[in-house]
């Protein structure tokens, strides 16, 4: 039985319902149909949130046998539920891109769902859409600028690096000039299309305190120069107030719920290659006002999203997690060991041995937070004894918890043990968060301090182009932002061949781009790819929908 027949099981309750367990009433939401709402900025309580426990699941270095953080997250918040911890669990929204490409949906999987998943995953409250349109305002603002006889800023269009974003993959944008088409049509210029999560916008919703903090950090985006060196801002064209105006809406968290009936508030989605990887600050707090454990997420593994969890949102939004949950697999685990894809099932405890310095290295970057780590076991039908027990073991010698957890199969009594492990953490108050470097050092020891401490590197190196931009930079007063470092999930270093957990490397700063308005500087690594293209078989292919409305193949 595959993810969509086992939510189609499942009589939904009602939102209000859901609403309920969480302290509020139908005046407190505002109503998306039956089953999703949107909740104001009004149920934040931050004396509240101060009090309640925040969980972060992170996991190993991503494999293409998957590790499952959004499933575990799911089921983890419904096993403490099941123990009387009031749970809301609160993740990001998915990207049309990867639910028609490669990926698939991304609301959990098995017992471990929220729904209703064909709504999450396509289109649902309207938010990606909604970023998409303020973020290509902006485009079209800047490029009317530039075309302006009367009302111009005198943009340097050569320097503006400002793209458009579509909600798909589609790799036919990545590179375009537009302007064509005589003089009423605009000056000709290269640039492109990204991804919306790749959208700057997409990461100042993300990490706004409120409208009023949205406005003012859409006004700080960077748009380029003019011909006479003078650096321009979106606020220089006016157009915070319209972008802000039509996001009014997505700055809200949506509230839905999991397969067991509990309560789920789902916002934003920034990638955690290219971005801060992980939902709104609004809605983190909001789970944490209402709820007395709230279980969140971090994109890939613990170098990227969890990384820049802590060091970027944490450090923002005066927060920080009690407990951190690295999801592992057997499969996974054996991927970076050496075992070829197509043999990932076949029991191979030597492979499995071999790939668990990538685990290792992850629990390392944890403590480095001054956090207590604990190991869940994603399992898999085709894992052994004998190679969960090498994983036990490995935990055993290092001191670290370790649970065994069966979400996708059992939901939230697959959870329990892990459950139990979070609650003994929190409850002894052993995690002490301490972020990795301060914002206030330069630029160069921020890189270099995650790039040693967290990826490994024994060294760090500088293109002339990302020499060029830590002069701009330093010209811009933008020294003391922290840094979220463009790099492949794939490996722990800049290269994505190199699995496992590589030593004697060195990473490479291709250039540094500025993101004034997110609040951060994005060193980027190697050949990152911020407009995906479809496979060959795309999943799109597989899905449909009949004349009743029901939806076929989206899981």
């Amino acid at each position: 039985m595959n993810d969509l027949e086992i939510a189609k099981q499942i009589q939904l309750k009602h939102i209000s319902t859901i609403a309920e367990k969480l302290g509020l009433n139908s005046d407190d939401i505002e109503m998306y149909g039956k089953h999703k709402a949107k909740l104001p900025h009004s149920v934040i309580d931050k004396d509240k949130a101060n009090k309640s426990n925040l969980i972060l699941v992170t996991a190993i270095s991503p494999t293409p046998a998957g590790e499952g953080k959004t499933t575990m997250s799911i089921g983890l918040s419904e096993g403490l539920n099941q123990l009387g911890k009031q749970t809301t669990v609160v993740l990001r929204e998915p990207s049309l891109g990867p639910v028609f490409g490669i990926k698939g949906g991304a609301t959990g999987g098995g017992y471990s769902q929220v729904l209703p998943m064909e709504d999450i995953n396509l289109h649902f409250t309207g938010d990606f859409s909604a970023i998409e349109k303020a973020h290509n305002l902006l485009s079209a603002v800047i490029d009317n600028n530039i075309q302006s006889k009367t009302n111009s800023l005198g943009i340097d269009a050569r320097t503006v690096t400002w793209k458009r974003v579509m909600d798909m993959n589609d790799r036919a944008l990545r590179h375009i000039v537009v302007g064509l088409g005589g003089t009423t049509s605009g000056v000709p210029r290269e640039t492109g299309f990204d991804i919306t999560a790749a959208s700057e916008i997409m990461a100042i919703l993300c990490l706004a305190d409120d409208l009023e903090n949205l406005k003012q950090r859409l006004g700080n985006i960077f748009i380029g120069y003019t011909f006479g060196k003078k650096p321009i801002y979106a606020k220089d064209l006016k157009v915070e107030g319209a972008m802000a105006a039509l996001l009014k809406d997505a700055v809200k968290p949506n509230l839905v719920q999991t397969i067991e009936g509990n309560p789920a508030i789902i916002h934003g989605g920034p990638f955690a290659n290219i971005a801060q990887g992980t939902n709104s600050v609004i809605a983190t707090r909001m789970g944490m006002s209402l709820s007395d454990y709230t279980v969140t997420e971090a994109g890939f593994g613990a170098d990227l999203g969890a990384e820049k969890f802590l060091d970027i949102k944490c450090q923002s939004a005066g927060i920080s997690p009690k407990a951190i949950v690295i999801t592992t697999t057997i499969r996974a685990l054996k991927y970076h060991g050496g075992a070829d894809l197509k043999s990932l099932t076949d029991p191979n405890v030597e492979a499995l041995k071999n790939g668990i310095p990538n685990l290792e290295k992850h629990l390392e970057n944890v403590k480095q937070f001054g956090i207590t780590p604990v190991i869940a076991i994603n399992r898999f039908v085709s894992d052994s004894d004998e190679e969960i027990a090498a994983i036990q073991e490995f935990a055993k010698n290092n001191n670290v918890r370790v649970a065994l957890a069966e979400v996708w199969a059992k939901g939230g009594k697959g959870a329990l043990e892990l459950a139990k492990h979070v609650i003994e953490i929190v409850e002894s108050g052993e995690s002490n968060f301490t972020p990795l470097y301060n914002w206030e050092t330069d630029v160069t020891t921020k890189i270099e301090t995650i790039a040693t401490k967290i990826y490994g590197a024994n060294r760090v190196d500088y293109t002339a182009k990302a020499k060029k931009n830590l002069k701009t930079i330093e010209a811009l007063g933008l020294e003391n932002l922290p840094v979220c470092i463009a790099k492949t999930q794939k490996s722990l270093s800049d290269n994505p061949k190199l699995i496992g957990r590589p030593k004697n490397f060195t990473i490479t700063i291709r250039e540094i781009e500025i993101a004034a308005g997110a609040g951060f500087l994005v060193p980027i690594t190697g050949d990152m790819m911020r407009m995906p293209g479809l496979p060959a078989h795309p999943a799109s292919e597989n899905i449909n929908i009949d004349n009743d409305g029901n939806i076929t193949g989206l899981f």
